[in-house]
């Protein structure tokens, strides 16, 4: 199929912003790849070390037969339900790996936190800004440089962009991202949501809330919402950088394991076959096209306009919000998953998952089939989904077919939307997105008064005194990641859910973050640039009429020109600034408050 010309376009753009950057980076990575193996160039002294702790044959295989070493990264806490099944991983890939001649180590582990535990709390303020320092973590545990290929061991929210973004540096290196699995459906995700408005209107209490929670996240595997987690596996399959079909086994499931034990075996085939796959190069402009049309195509999760940006960024690649935006005008909507329909992950993979919309876009040439992936077959080969052989044991993949679930996915000729899920919008405000999948079509042009909130606790006061019942605009403004990390304000939703339920004409302006689970409410977040940056978020009024039109893309206060030049810009309560940079580890955190980025150019502050 020729590939659309709207996404060749894209592309090519991207290709030509980033040449020099990418020029650069290539020539790095290649220098590195032409360095002798790092036990043969070693002095003696480090050799020993770096292998003092491995069993005697795993140490002869090494130095003496010069057998491949892995190196495994890992982001195993049991704080995570996700992550909680990756304790027993290395042990599985060590096995593995012997049994085709190689070895295995362990080469460090990486932070992992809950962004579900800490939503609404001030270690919410660390959550964005730990994507960074699992990049870090990661660069730290493969700066060990005894590695031949790498493994990656995470699933969640920023764990995965952090992974890569750290691998990324390490791009002479083969590499596979190895999951865990969704946990098992248990409360639906639309009850969950119902108990939670209920509660944000005092009709249930926390009883009874805390027993929907419980029975919504109730085991191991990420939650069943298609959120950044999920949107995560969801990329890694359109980058080809899984096993093919692993993003949403369950964990527990006999397929699981042996999945894992096959990332050991692609990443070991790409070194025993000299195949010339190294992250870096798998990397490239035509793969991050890949990741950001198959977010568009599932109304995956606003995060990853900033996490992506970030990714690319890593691997010498520039790409911006006016990329997603010209390729969401083509990229049809193929999925209704929660927050973006009923269904969840578990339903979505029964459907047909992940295979059947890179199947259905590769078929449609939205996106590049001409790519390298750490599998021999390429891109087509993460058209099937993987089963267990007659044996138990054995992998063998089949091809998926039609829809299991038509109102879950669709083929590409028969799309929920003829467009993706996501509008940039810009004007007098600034830039900003917006996630429209979920949200009625009535309600994407919403105009109305400005209220004006310092915090989202301000929002949740004024919510339960009664002073938002009718037609506004919330602005939550000093949310940036300059301000106070940019945390996510998954909190607002219920109060907002609710007043848009009472018929007001109700919309969210932000420069915080709202992520995957972004819903039925029209929120502009990542306003750029923030408020504490000098954007014009800090000369907005209570009482200013705001337009958010998700139709045109734009994003304007509907003030007099003369009267908005002349307003000064507000500026961030000291008290609020203080208590933003103290208590829950936040004091570690000021140097990357202050040098972060933009949320368009990734919120990074490695840059």
């Amino acid at each position: 199929m020729k590939l659309h010309p709207t996404v060749e376009a894209v592309t090519r753009r991207i290709v030509e912003r980033s040449a020099p950057g990418r020029g650069a980076y290539l020539a790095r990575i290649d220098a590195a790849a032409r360095q002798p193996r790092g036990a043969d160039r070693m002095g003696c002294a480090n050799v020993a070390h770096a292998f003092a702790g491995v069993p005697g044959d795993d140490r002869f295989r090494i130095v003496a037969e010069k057998a491949p070493n892995i190196g495994i990264v890992t982001a195993y806490n049991d704080m995570l339900s996700a992550h909680s099944p990756l304790q027993h991983y290395p042990d599985l890939i060590k096995s593995e790996a012997r049994l085709h001649g190689a070895t295995a180590q362990v080469a460090g582990g990486v932070p992992a936190m809950c962004d579900g535990v800490t939503q609404g709390t001030a270690g919410m303020e660390l959550s964005l800004f730990s994507r960074d320092v699992i990049a870090m973590s990661t660069a730290v545990a493969l700066s060990h440089d005894v590695f031949d290929a790498a493994l990656m061991l995470g699933v969640c929210d920023k764990i995965v962009p952090g992974l890569l973004i750290g691998a990324l540096q390490f791009g002479h290196l083969p590499t596979v991202f190895v999951p865990a699995g969704p946990m098992t459906s248990g409360l639906s995700n639309n009850e969950k949501s119902k108990v939670r408005e209920q509660a944000a209107q005092g009709l249930v209490g926390r009883e009874a809330l805390l027993e929907a929670e419980i029975k919504a996240y109730h085991g191991e595997g990420t939650c069943t919402f298609y959120g950044t987690a999920n949107s995560n596996q969801m990329l890694l399959e359109a980058m080809g950088l899984h096993v093919p079909g692993t993003a949403f086994v369950n964990p527990g499931q006999a397929l699981r394991a042996e999945l894992t034990r096959e990332a050991a075996r692609t990443v070991l085939g790409i070194t025993h076959a000299r195949r010339f796959a190294p992250i870096g190069r798998v990397v490239d402009e035509r793969c991050i096209v890949n990741a950001m049309v198959a977010l568009l195509a599932t109304g995956g999760s606003t995060n990853h306009l900033i996490h992506w940006v970030a990714v690319a960024r890593a691997a010498g690649i520039l790409i911006d919000w006016n990329d997603f935006s010209e390729l969401s005008d083509v990229v049809p909507l193929l999925t209704r998953v929660y927050p973006n329909g009923s269904a969840d992950v578990n339903q979505f993979q029964a459907a047909g998952g992940p295979g059947f919309v890179i199947r259905e876009l590769l078929d449609a040439g939205l996106m590049h089939e001409d790519v390298l992936t750490v599998r021999p077959g390429g891109l087509r080969e993460y058209t099937r989904i993987p089963e267990a052989g007659a044996d138990g044991q054995a992998l063998q993949w089949r091809d998926i077919g039609a829809s299991g679930d038509d109102s879950v996915v669709r083929p590409a000729s028969q799309p929920f939307s003829a467009t993706g899920g996501l509008r940039l919008l810009q004007g007098r405000l600034g830039r900003s997105v917006i996630k429209v999948s979920a949200v009625p079509e009535d309600r994407h042009v919403i105009e109305a008064p400005a209220r004006v909130f310092d915090s989202q606790d301000e929002l949740h006061a004024a919510f339960k005194a009664g002073e938002l019942d009718r037609d506004l605009v919330c602005v939550v403004r000093w949310q940036g990641p300059r301000a106070n990390g940019m945390p996510e304000l998954h909190k607002l939703t219920p109060p907002l859910a609710v007043l848009q339920g009472r018929g007001f004409k109700v919309a969210l302006v932000t420069d915080g973050r709202m992520s995957g689970a972004s819903g039925k409410v029209p929120a502009a977040i990542h306003v750029s640039p923030e408020a504490l940056a000098g954007g014009p978020l800090a000369k907005v009024q209570n009482g200013d009429l705001i337009r958010l039109d998700a139709v045109a893309g734009t994003l304007d206060v509907l003030v007099d020109e003369t009267t908005w030049a002349a307003r000064a810009l507000a500026q961030m309560p000291a008290e609020l600034q203080a208590s933003n940079a103290l208590g829950c580890g936040r004091e570690l955190f000021t140097g990357m408050r202050r040098h972060a980025l933009t949320a368009e150019e990734g919120a990074c502050t490695w840059l």
